[in-house]
C-alpha cells in the first residue's frame, strides 16, 4: 500500500503529459473523439507506462512538484503542436489549389476541429487521414510519446525552449510545413496557370465571349481532372510527411531534454 500512494506523484506527471498530447495530436485532439475517451485513453496509457519510467529519487508532492507539472503539460502540448503543425501542410496545400480554381469563399466547416477549412483541403486531409490510420500511425504517436521519457526525463525541472538549437528547430518546423505545402499544390497550380493563360489569350482575340462566365467552369473541371491524376503522388508526399513528422518529434524532443548550461 505504501509503494502505491509513493507511486501517484509520479503517475500524475505521466498522466498530464499524457493527457495533454492526446489533447493536442492529430486524430486523438478531434471534437468527434469523446473527452472521456481522451481522458480514460490517457489514465489506461499512464498506468502502463509509470512502471517503466526509471527516476534518480523518489518524486513527492514537495519542493519542485508545481514547476514539473507545469514542465509535464508543456512538454506534452508542444510535442503534439509539433505534429499538428506538420499535418497541417496538408490543409495548406488545398487551400492553395483551391485559390488557384476558384474555390476560395466556398469553405466548410471541419467536424473535428470545428474550424472553417478549404474544401480541397478537407479533401485531402480526410485521404491523409485514413492513409495514417491504414499504416498504424496513430500508434507511431503514442510510441513517440512513451519514447520522450528517454529525451525528457520525468525528474527535470527545466527545458531548453529558449535555446538557440531549439528556436532554430520550431522555425524549421514551420518552414516545412508551407514547403510541403507548395511541393504538394504546384502540380495544380502550375497547370491551371497555364488555363488563365489560355483563357486571357481567348479573351483577346475572341472579346465577344464572356471568359468569366467559361473561365471559372473550365477551371474547376481541369482542377478536379488534374487533382484525380495526381492523387497518388499525393499520397506519396503525405507518407513522406509521416516519416517527417516522427524524426521531427524526436528531434524536438532530443532539444528539449539537452542540459541548460
Amino acid at each position: 500500500m505504501e509503494a502505491f500512494i509513493n507511486t501517484i506523484p509520479l503517475f500524475l506527471l505521466v498522466f498530464i503529459r499524457v493527457l495533454s498530447f492526446i489533447m493536442v495530436v492529430p486524430i486523438f485532439s478531434y471534437a468527434t473523439v469523446p473527452a472521456i475517451f481522451k481522458i480514460g485513453l490517457a489514465f489506461f496509457l499512464a498506468n502502463i507506462m509509470v512502471f517503466t519510467i526509471d527516476v534518480a529519487q523518489p518524486i513527492t508532492f514537495e519542493g519542485l512538484y508545481l514547476l514539473l507539472i507545469l514542465k509535464e503539460l508543456l512538454v506534452g502540448v508542444s510535442i503534439g503542436l509539433i505534429a499538428y503543425i506538420l499535418i497541417s501542410a496538408i490543409q495548406t496545400a488545398g487551400g492553395l489549389i483551391d485559390f488557384q480554381i476558384g474555390f476560395a469563399l466556398a469553405n466548410v466547416v471541419d467536424p473535428q476541429t470545428g474550424a472553417q477549412s478549404p474544401i480541397m483541403g478537407q479533401y485531402l486531409y480526410m485521404f491523409a487521414l485514413l492513409f495514417l490510420l491504414s499504416v498504424d500511425g496513430h500508434h507511431l504517436l503514442i510510441d513517440g510519446i512513451y519514447y520522450s521519457y528517454q529525451f525528457i526525463p520525468i525528474d527535470q525541472p527545466f527545458l531548453a525552449f529558449g535555446e538557440e538549437n531549439t528556436i532554430q528547430m520550431i522555425a524549421e518546423v514551420f518552414s516545412a510545413m508551407f514547403l510541403i505545402a507548395f511541393q504538394m499544390s504546384i502540380p495544380v497550380i502550375a497547370c491551371l496557370f497555364l488555363v488563365d493563360l489560355a483563357l486571357g489569350i481567348v479573351a483577346r482575340t475572341v472579346p465577344q465571349m464572356n471568359i468569366f462566365v467559361v473561365g471559372l467552369p473550365v477551371k474547376i473541371l481541369v482542377g478536379f481532372i488534374l487533382i484525380f491524376v495526381i492523387i497518388g503522388v499525393m499520397i506519396v508526399s503525405v507518407r513522406s510527411l509521416f516519416d517527417l513528422l516522427l524524426h521531427a518529434m524526436r528531434d524536438f524532443m532530443t532539444l528539449l531534454g539537452q542540459p541548460l548550461p
